[in-house]
């Protein structure tokens, strides 16, 4: 999944990694945060860490790798555990599978 810290903002730091949902769907845990759902109540985020109180957006990765709202040519790092399969199967794109980030 694709994940960006809004924190206030329109851009802020993102990363591709493995999510888990919760049985109802309303819940995402990534690195032992708990982010909930706005329900469509978020300014350009979709989820908040139910801890800090922060906005974040969530979503499927896209195949053409334009995961940012705005297109800006900013950097998002991928986790090592996903950066194979998101290079390989995603993006199709296998001889990019050694960069860590986009």
């Amino acid at each position: 999944m694709y994940i960006e810290r809004k924190a206030g903002q329109l851009t802020g730091e993102a990363r591709i990694g493995r999510v888990t949902f919760s049985k109802t769907g309303r819940s995402v845990y990534y690195r032992g945060v708990r982010f909930q759902s706005l329900n469509g109540t978020g300014f350009k985020a979709n989820y908040f860490d139910t801890v800090s109180g922060e906005e974040y957006w969530i979503s499927g990765c896209k195949k053409d790798g334009s995961d940012r709202l705005y297109g800006e040519r900013v950097p998002i790092f991928i986790d090592d555990d996903v950066r194979e399969e998101y290079w390989t199967v995603v993006r199709k794109k296998p001889e990019n599978r050694d960069r860590r980030s986009t």
